[in-house]
């Protein structure tokens, strides 16, 4: 069982032997490709974070199947991601986007006029990735590495600094991103914790 990680140029198709059957659109590690929610069976648009493909020794020779990372959002304060499997970059993306939908949680962001922020500065952490999120003002925009920015602006963030620290990897990091987001609270949050009027 080899597993090949990331795509490239020389990715074959599915039962195409050693890599030279038709090319495949394989977008690496962090590669970004919006689909525009092609395939998704809901209404908020998908982003295609990352695409690996796993080749399979058989007696034929290699079977290949594919794995997809997607984000999912309606930029109105709910963002979800999903990791799916299939036989063809089509049926994984699809079943990522379907898991993506289904975990779609809602965000506490800070609106204005102007534009859209967190509430607050916070850090979110998973296995070795940290990712720490700054309230910018606006005009700012998102300051960000493509899956950060994917999950953020999935999420309706329009002004924000970030930085990540820690291991790059795609998945991590978007674990690492939506622990942040999920830590948001707004003032009147915090004052019907304390039970205390602001």
């Amino acid at each position: 069982m080899a597993q090949n990680r990331g795509g490239g140029p020389g990715q074959g198709s599915r039962g195409g032997e050693g890599g030279s059957g038709g090319e495949r659109r394989g977008r690496g590690r962090g590669g970004e490709g919006g689909r525009g929610g092609e395939g998704g069976g809901g209404n908020s648009p998908e982003r295609v974070l990352q695409i690996r493909r796993c080749a399979c020794v058989v007696k034929g020779g290699r079977r290949f199947s594919f794995a997809a990372l997607v984000v999912t959002g309606d930029s109105k304060g709910n963002v979800g991601f999903g990791y799916g499997k299939g036989g063809e970059v089509p049926v994984a993306v699809e079943k990522a986007t379907k898991v993506a939908n289904r975990r779609q949680k809602p965000v506490h962001l800070q609106t204005s006029a102007q534009g859209t922020t967190i509430p607050h500065r916070v850090e979110g952490r998973f296995g070795a990735s940290k990712v720490l999120l700054i309230p910018a003002s606006p005009g700012t925009g998102v300051i960000a590495g493509a899956v950060v920015k994917a999950v953020v602006e999935s999420a309706g963030v329009s002004d924000i600094l970030t930085k990540s620290r820690g291991s790059n990897n795609p998945v991590n990091m978007v674990k690492a991103t939506m622990n942040a987001l999920a830590k948001l609270r707004t003032r009147d949050d915090i004052a019907r914790l304390r039970g205390v009027e602001v």
